[in-house]
């Protein structure tokens, strides 16, 4: 068996969360900062969470093709990424609050449920981390 890459996305960073960050392509150029502070930029868990809803949305969109449903245009998945703490270990949890507006409940379930087994950052975090999916 054979892997086919498909993409990869390649970043460079200096500072960790008080830094910079750029990729390769220089379509992303941020300034980092500390969850909960005041400076300017993003943090870690955010971008995490961006780009987990987009790529689930992604999966939503092809679990319903083989189900043979529309997805609802405003299609749209409000991903909450906790960073935590407990016995001074650092850990993620995190919720996919999810909104198929115009699907019954069992349908966006069955959609959920397909999209969290094939998107690849479900993939990653499933049984390293709390995942909660929520449809809304």
């Amino acid at each position: 068996m054979s892997t086919k890459v498909l993409y990869t996305g390649k970043t460079h960073t200096t500072g960790g969360r008080e830094g910079v960050s750029h990729s390769s392509d220089e379509q992303l150029n941020i300034k980092l900062s500390t969850p909960g502070s005041s400076r300017p930029g993003t943090n870690p868990e955010q971008l995490f969470a961006s780009g987990w809803s987009a790529c689930f949305i992604g999966a939503l969109g092809i679990a319903a093709s083989k189900l043979g449903v529309r997805l609802p245009a405003e299609t749209a998945v409000d991903a909450e990424v906790d960073l935590c703490i407990e016995e001074d270990e650092y850990f993620l949890q995190a919720r996919l609050n999810i909104s198929l507006p115009g699907l019954d409940l069992e349908t966006a379930e069955k959609l959920a449920s397909q999209a969290h087994q094939t998107c690849p950052y479900s993939k990653a975090t499933r049984g390293n981390i709390n995942v909660e999916i929520n449809i809304l």
